[in-house]
């Protein structure tokens, strides 16, 4: 037990560094909150949380080696993730300015997007996105001991699923605070091409990875 606790230590903290990193996961829920608003912006957490579970899931069952040591695997992941993140930063380069850009609340200025489709978002952008593939892959070949039962590593991944999910929520809050919205609502279109051209940059820097 004392090894596992150990080692339990070793991956959150590893985890902590990789979630609070800027990236495609930040990017999404930071414009969610300002564009959509709170419970927009939870739902996107959660999906981010649950996308999670699916890294894990694979990482038990050996496939995300598959996909670290093919080369075609790599790609077409790759490829989906990047193409999904410029889909996402090319609608909102297209846009249309806010009606009312001064609005605290900003909901009525935007068309309503369902807490099923936020959530499906944060979903895909976690689940698509090759560099979270290969952290779940190294942590679980290299920092998780093979002899570790398996209900333990389960327990791992639950762990870091509810950790990534809290974390973005906490984003989520603290963006979605009146005079913080106020603040980048008051950039207006500029805010959505700003955000646009960072997923559109995130989605070629994707593209561009190597293994």
């Amino acid at each position: 037990m004392e090894f596992a606790l150990e080692e339990f230590l070793t991956l959150s903290g590893l985890h902590l560094l990789a979630v609070a990193s800027p990236g495609p996961d930040f990017a999404l829920v930071l414009r969610q909150s300002i564009v959509y608003g709170r419970s927009t912006a939870l739902a996107t957490s959660l999906g981010i949380g649950s996308g999670i579970f699916l890294h894990v899931a694979y990482s038990l069952l050996g496939l995300g080696l598959m996909v670290q040591s093919s080369l075609y695997a790599f790609t077409v992941m790759k490829w989906i993730g990047a193409a999904y993140l410029m889909w996402i930063g090319f609608q909102a380069l297209r846009a249309p300015p806010r009606r009312d850009e001064g609005a605290g609340e900003g909901e009525a200025s935007r068309p309503e997007l369902t807490r099923r489709s936020a959530y499906l978002s944060g979903f895909i952008t976690n689940a698509t996105n090759i560099k979270a593939t290969l952290f779940f892959v190294s942590v679980f070949s290299v920092v998780v001991s093979p002899q570790t039962p398996r209900w333990i590593q389960a327990g791992y991944g639950v762990w870091m699923a509810v950790t990534t999910a809290i974390w973005f929520m906490t984003v989520s809050l603290f963006f979605t605070q009146l005079r913080v919205r106020k603040t980048f609502i008051r950039f207006g279109h500029w805010f959505d091409r700003t955000m646009g051209c960072v997923l559109l940059a995130l989605g070629v820097r994707l593209a561009l990875a190597h293994r």
